[in-house]
């Protein structure tokens, strides 16, 4: 939990893809994520997380389904939403909520 703290109090965004591998919207999402960390580089962490083998941080977070994603910066959660969502949508919302 303390490594979790330290990588999300980042100057760099961190979006955390909280995931299980039995969780077919959560196959259709990481493609996705992966492109989104191709175009913003260096610009941003992704930092997935498996919920069945990190129950404690899930539940510490009210993480209730999956796939859900949370964008931090500074430590600070800007932004979280369940369910898959297209490239360009998860590239404006990071670009809109860290100012970018």
């Amino acid at each position: 939990m303390s490594d979790f703290q330290s990588i999300i109090n980042s100057d760099k965004p961190v979006l955390v893809d909280f995931f299980a591998t039995w969780c077919g919207p959560c196959k259709m999402l990481a493609p996705i994520l992966k492109e989104v960390k191709d175009n913003l580089g260096d610009g941003i962490s992704i930092l997935k997380v498996d919920v069945d083998k990190n129950q404690q941080l899930a539940s510490q977070l009210q993480v209730r389904g999956v796939p859900t994603m949370i964008l931090y910066q500074n430590g600070k959660q800007l932004w979280r939403q369940s369910g898959v969502l297209q490239k360009k949508d998860i590239m404006n919302i990071i670009l809109e909520k860290t100012n970018k």
